[in-house]
């Protein structure tokens, strides 16, 4: 339901899974940093104020949140304080390069990998990769956590992890894809766009959210 209350505790815990305050969110997305404060929730005369939809774009676009993921937290699914958590493993990139590890949906395999804890219903089948290095600045940084889910549709615009049947994984944003062809456009505008003839990608996993 779209209520007042329910709109800012979304945003509320959208900055709290991405360790921002309202303020840091704000800054992130390019908004000035007291757009999302308390005080601006309500007017002096005690009318409710609502977020625009252009912030809310905003702060979608700056940490990676579909509408479907934030209209989870307008819902209270998938929030961090007081929601039930569960763990999920955690690779870094140079494993999930590696052979032997993943099912054929692309989910890993095994046991004994690093853990996260994640929320109870937000994604069935996910798990988390370390960034390392600077191809997806400026969005994630060398040792932020990416939330993936081989499962999950993807389509035009998402941002994704990619590993192809050579064994290389990177994390793009996706152009386009037909039949044949995979384009992947670079999150960092310093590092080459690329394209792929379908067969030789192995999986695609969409991005679901990210630990900053």
């Amino acid at each position: 339901m779209f209520s007042h209350d329910r709109i800012w505790a979304a945003i509320d815990a959208l900055a709290e899974r991405h360790s921002l305050s309202v303020s840091g969110l704000a800054k992130r997305a390019g908004l000035d940093p007291t757009t999302f404060n308390k005080s601006k929730r309500y007017a002096v005369d005690g009318r409710a104020r609502w977020p625009s939809t252009e912030s809310l774009a905003k702060i979608m676009e700056a940490t990676g949140a579909s509408i479907d993921e934030f209209m989870m937290l307008v819902a209270g699914k998938a929030t961090r304080a007081g929601g039930a958590m569960r763990s999920i493993p955690l690779l870094g990139f140079a494993q999930a390069g590696a052979g032997g590890f993943f099912d054929d949906g692309g989910f890993p395999v095994g046991q004994g990998w690093d853990v996260v804890e994640f929320p109870i219903g937000a994604g069935d089948a996910v798990y988390a990769l370390e960034v390392s290095g600077d191809s997806m600045l400026p969005l994630y940084r060398d040792g932020d956590t990416i939330i993936v889910a081989p499962g999950a549709a993807v389509r035009r615009g998402d941002r994704v992890v990619v590993r192809t049947r050579d064994g290389e994984v990177m994390a793009k944003i996706l152009a386009r894809q037909t039949p044949r062809t995979i384009e992947l456009q670079s999150m960092n505008p310093e590092h080459p766009n690329r394209t792929f003839d379908a067969v030789h990608i192995d999986w695609i996993a969409r991005i679901l959210w990210a630990s900053q």
